[in-house]
């Protein structure tokens, strides 16, 4: 039964790309009450005032240090990789009812030795990736009530896995040779991208890059061989785009004998029905971002290629929502059975 009190939430890191829509969305869902607004910098400021969208009377930006952690219920961590694991470990067990979703990878990674060579540091919390369950929330409708710590998925990985798991599951289409070409908004990268990226005219070109070793490539393969215990052999290079928000993952697959595209494309259909989220277009439709921007949808397409056996499937989700914050309200909404669309329509 849905729950009859609001959840009393702390959002840490609400003045970032991803924390700003979080505090958005979670400001209209009628199920919510947020006690705290936390960050670095700009400490008793109004929210609204990075997020003109954002009209409810919020708390003002204040240190997590003014947390009062007894009158939380679920704490989401907007944080740069390797925070939210020092706050986890700092509250997991005094703090019983206290639950957790986790927007960065500090616990995505379930081996601690693949975690270092990926983010190049030990985790500090390695005792906690076995009680945190990987959520990608089509995926784990029933089983995310039996955990408190949440990882929500990296945004590329979201907009492949939605539409590979259910065809390698099914063992529609080959383990080897899968193409994956990702291209994102420039926020995926988040307010420190000058840092990031030196390239020259970052915001009128594009650029490719995490050539060989991007850290979502684990994280895919993790999740891939979750589901079907064989080794996946694939290709991922993610691009930059001149544009704020929005993926669009281009995967190239071959399918088994006598699978056609149409086939492939009513599985998915068949399989996504009662996902409110995920909408499976018409064979060999034109697909782009903009139908998914400031949404939680995925769109994906299945196309034709003149090539026999040889499809492409587009996947696009918004970065910064299903991607991140929409579905970690998505996440929320499930650990507390409540409606998937709540805050979110």
């Amino acid at each position: 039964m849905p729950m009859k009190n609001k959840i009393k939430v702390a959002v840490i890191g609400a003045t970032g790309y991803t924390g700003l829509d979080l505090v958005y969305f979670l400001s209209k869902h009628p199920k919510v009450n947020i006690i705290n607004l936390c960050a670095t910098k700009n400490l008793g400021k109004k929210i609204s005032l990075f997020d003109k969208r954002i009209k409810k009377k919020l708390p003002k930006i204040n240190h997590i240090n003014s947390i009062n952690w007894e009158k939380i219920d679920l704490v989401f961590l907007s944080l740069p990789n390797g925070e939210a694991q020092k706050i986890i470990k700092k509250t997991f067990h005094k703090y019983h009812k206290l639950k957790y979703i986790d927007l960065s990878g500090d616990f995505r990674i379930k081996n601690k030795s693949i975690y270092f060579k990926n983010y190049n540091f030990k985790h500090k919390a390695p005792e906690f990736l076995n009680k945190s369950l990987y959520s990608i929330s089509e995926f784990q409708k029933k089983n995310i009530i039996n955990y408190r710590i949440i990882a929500n998925p990296g945004c590329y990985p979201t907009s492949i896995q939605l539409p590979l798991v259910p065809l390698i599951k099914k063992n529609l289409i080959s383990l080897k040779d899968i193409t994956i070409d990702s291209k994102s908004g420039y926020s995926g990268a988040g307010k420190n991208l000058r840092k990031k990226f030196l390239h020259k005219n970052l915001f009128s070109s594009t650029h490719a890059y995490g050539i060989q070793n991007h850290k979502h490539i684990c994280e895919i393969d993790q999740e891939i061989f979750k589901y079907t215990k064989k080794k996946v052999h694939f290709t991922f290079n993610p691009h930059l785009l001149p544009t704020f928000r929005g993926i669009l993952s281009t995967i190239y697959v071959k399918a088994n004998k006598g699978i056609t595209a149409e086939k492939l494309r009513k599985y998915l259909a068949d399989y996504y029905r009662s996902s409110i989220f995920v909408k499976i277009l018409k064979l060999n439709s034109s697909i782009g971002s903009g139908n998914v921007l400031n949404t939680n949808n995925c769109e994906i397409s299945i196309c034709n290629t003149r090539i026999k056996q040889k499809f492409i499937i587009f996947s696009a989700i918004d970065n910064l929502v299903k991607g991140a914050s929409g579905q970690a309200i998505q996440n929320m909404n499930l650990l507390y059975r409540l409606p998937e669309s709540s805050g979110l329509k």
